[in-house]
């Protein structure tokens, strides 16, 4: 198994001094974090979906295997709710393809207030290109069934993991060939870090369900007061004792 292991963003403030050096000018983030990480989740797409050359500029400032998810934009998963998904499906995936070999997974966000539809689902990931490594996190109760199930299964897409205060608010299926895991807020302090003793919990978790020759990936969205940076170290560093293959993340104490 290769355990992809990175952040939902890089341009946070508060990481001067915990992941950037205080001098460091905000252009040279990318090429910073990309130094100490070998995955990031473009969480700023959800917002506005960048330009094609800003995703081709991208994967020019980051090293060749470093892997780039995208956040689908809200106007497939909250405005339109996945309805008629297929122009927001083709623009999202032609922008993004600018990332060439840099694209990994793409993440579907649905809003909490969206009711389980597997039909609606099901048609909006078959607009995807055959190939495509779709992650879906559903955020209503409604939609922890048997179909919704089976629909993930047959598109081939991961139902993501997510946790918030230290406990997963999603079942734990494994729905594809890779996984997917998103850390919200832990609940050690200080705010919102995690305790190390979740993060071995979820490295069980991840190491029973996953056999050697899988990819799966965990980000850390948990990012005020560089929390996201130091538990993504710690939650390596476990994973790594437990045997798993890691991706680089930063040394400790890195640049304080």
């Amino acid at each position: 198994m290769t355990l992809f292991v990175g952040t939902s963003g890089w341009q946070y403030r508060d990481w001067r001094g915990v992941l950037y050096p205080p001098e460091l000018p905000m252009r040279l983030w990318l090429e910073e974090y990309a130094a100490a990480f070998a995955t990031v989740e473009v969480n700023n797409a959800f917002y506005r979906l960048p330009a094609r050359e800003t995703f081709e500029s991208w994967a020019a400032r980051v090293p060749a295997g470093f892997v780039v998810a995208v956040k689908a934009s809200r106007y497939l998963t909250h405005i339109k709710r996945l309805k008629e998904p297929e122009e927001p499906v083709h623009r999202l995936m032609d922008r993004a393809a600018g990332l060439g070999d840099r694209l990994g997974p793409v993440l579907l966000q649905l809003p909490p207030t969206l009711r389980a539809d597997a039909g609606l689902l099901d048609a909006c990931l078959a607009c995807f290109p055959a190939g495509t490594r779709v992650a879906v996190e559903p955020r209503h109760e409604s939609w922890w069934t048997p179909e919704v199930r089976r629909v993930l299964e047959l598109r081939g897409a991961a139902l993501c993991w997510a946790d918030v205060l230290a406990r997963p608010v999603t079942p734990l299926w494994r729905t594809t060939g890779w996984g997917y895991v998103r850390f919200h807020q832990g609940r050690a302090a200080a705010w919102p870090h995690y305790g190390r003793r979740s993060l071995e919990t979820w490295v069980d978790r991840i190491a029973t369900t996953w056999a050697d020759d899988h990819d799966v990936y965990a980000y850390f969205n948990n990012d005020p007061n560089g929390a996201a940076v130091g538990d993504a170290q710690v939650f390596a560093r476990a994973a790594r004792r437990a045997g798993l293959t890691v991706t680089r993340t930063p040394e400790p104490a890195h640049h304080r």
